[in-house]
């Protein structure tokens, strides 16, 4: 997935993958994290066409 940079902008930053995907758990709609190739961080989406969405495990 390639990010624009406008959107990179605007878009809150997780430093980890983990810290991600903590935030993407507790979200009321379905949201991934990815690593954006232009600030090397993770944002997260809602895109999930042909992605890997994330499982809750307990």
């Amino acid at each position: 997935m390639r990010t624009r940079a406008g959107i990179c902008a605007k878009k809150k930053r997780y430093a980890t993958e983990a810290d991600a995907r903590a935030v993407a758990l507790r979200a009321t709609i379905t949201l991934r994290p990815y690593r954006c190739a232009l600030c090397r961080q993770y944002h997260l989406t809602s895109r999930t066409k042909g992605m890997r969405v994330l499982e809750v495990v307990e």
